[in-house]
């Protein structure tokens, strides 16, 4: 079974996911970020700028460089079967990722807004149905 944790009430989604992505990376951990495009701009841009001292290593999907790919401790990609092999799934989309147990855990961070509020509550019932582990992490301001 897949460990699926989820974030919630984040008040500023970007921000806590460069955090959190930081603390993954500078722990060694491989972390692929499932998200539709606009998103993964975003958070591709707000990586290289959210900290004036720090870079922290990250690229996006791209099908010509396996092995830069495969060096890189976050890559960013809008479908999952791209980021299959990589133990850890930053969820950033609307919809669960397929399959899940591609991964052997999923991070799901949602904001305060009602319509990502509702469809995280919609992914954390289906996963609790299907028998995954779940936590649960309310993050206070």
């Amino acid at each position: 079974m897949t460990q699926v944790s989820f974030y919630t009430g984040v008040p500023d989604r970007l921000a806590y996911c460069c955090r959190l992505l930081r603390k993954a990376q500078q722990s060694g951990a491989r972390v692929g970020i499932l998200a539709p495009a606009a998103m993964l701009d975003r958070l591709d841009a707000a990586l290289w700028s959210f900290e004036a001292t720090e870079f922290v290593p990250h690229m996006r999907w791209q099908p010509n460089k396996p092995e830069l790919m495969a060096a890189t401790p976050l890559l960013l990609a809008e479908r999952a079967e791209q980021l299959r092999g990589w133990p850890v799934l930053l969820n950033l989309g609307p919809e669960m990722p397929d399959p899940i147990e591609a991964f052997d855990r999923i991070l799901e961070v949602l904001s305060r807004d009602p319509e990502q509020v509702q469809l995280g509550r919609q992914r954390f019932k289906r996963y609790k149905e299907l028998g995954h582990q779940l936590d649960h992490h309310e993050v206070k301001d």
